[in-house]
């Protein structure tokens, strides 16, 4: 039976859309977002919450390295 999410929890999950990003961001930010539902998803407590703000930050590190190299491509 899945466990009801931590609304700080949900807030971090939020962060994690990409539907705003260019087509080629999105492929990079995806599995972010996928791995982060899951871990809401089959984990709880506030260690859940810190892994989730440790991995957006990852997340916005790859996605600013995929700019960084589209631009250079450019």
């Amino acid at each position: 039976m899945a466990h009801e999410i931590h609304p700080a929890t949900a807030q971090m999950l939020s962060n994690f859309r990409y539907d705003h990003l260019p087509a080629h961001l999105q492929a990079v930010s995806k599995p972010f977002h996928d791995l982060a539902h899951q871990l809401a998803e089959s984990l709880s407590g506030p260690e859940v919450t810190k892994a989730l703000d440790d991995l957006w930050k990852a997340k916005n590190w790859a996605v600013l390295a995929a700019s960084n190299n589209q631009r250079e491509a450019d």
